[in-house]
């Protein structure tokens, strides 16, 4: 039975969830100590997580890049935000989906069914670990981890998806429409300025394993990688 933990201090919006999933034969858990989300994450081993921004101690954007240091289970954020902005920082904080409250529990399902098909069922990549490399620079998508020489690096979930089109488009160009497809599959509008932040993040992950000038800009195309070493 797969595991839904359901990260919501609304008691009502909570109890909801958790009935109304609970008839479809998932495990549901219920958050109840907000100070320490993790550690229920850490107990439970979730197959997806539904996160509500707004809550007490730290918000939802904290909680789901600390989920995201150690693992790529999809996360759900549900939230009465509705502006495009926090969508766009749901998703920058690795949120793989976002639904606007009030919700109609059927389309919650929906999501979550897609999510869960695309992480583990017919559509998910193949169980065995994925390394990707090119003379010794190593992505682990899985891990969310870049190595190089003796050095490794933990990525962002947003930083590892950029690494892997590069790796996946070396020697060739990556084009700036197909990552932003990738990175957010067209769920939200992204300006460009938000593919131009995470480009900084990726060239700064380059140097800390220590590749500088590793990322080139094709003005009017996209990026490259420049192997050199």
């Amino acid at each position: 039975m797969q595991k839904i933990l359901i990260i919501e201090d609304d008691s009502k919006i909570a109890e909801h969830l958790h009935s109304y999933i609970g008839k479809y034969d998932f495990n549901t858990t219920v958050v109840e100590n907000f100070d320490d989300v993790m550690e229920e994450f850490h107990r439970q081993k979730p197959d997806i997580v539904l996160l509500d921004i707004n809550l007490p101690s730290f918000d939802g954007y904290y909680w789901c890049r600390q989920i995201r240091k150690e693992s790529i289970c999809p996360v759900i954020f549900i939230s009465a935000r509705v502006g495009e902005m926090d969508q766009v920082m749901a998703l920058e904080n690795g949120g793989d989906d976002f639904i606007t409250k009030p919700f109609h529990p059927e389309i919650v399902m929906a999501k979550i069914r897609s999510q869960l098909r695309r992480a583990y069922g017919e559509y998910a990549s193949q169980v065995q670990e994925r390394i990707l490399e090119i003379q010794g620079l190593k992505l682990f998508p899985e891990r969310l981890e870049l190595s190089f020489r003796n050095k490794t690096i933990l990525l962002s979930k947003k930083e590892t998806d950029i690494i892997e089109s590069l790796l996946e488009r070396y020697p060739r160009v990556a084009g700036r429409e197909d990552l932003l497809e990738k990175l957010w599959d067209e769920q939200v509008y992204v300006d460009e300025n938000t593919l131009n932040v995470n480009i900084a993040r990726v060239r700064k992950k380059f140097e800390e394993v220590g590749l500088s000038g590793l990322l080139e800009t094709v003005r009017g195309a996209g990026y490259r990688l420049i192997v050199t070493w």
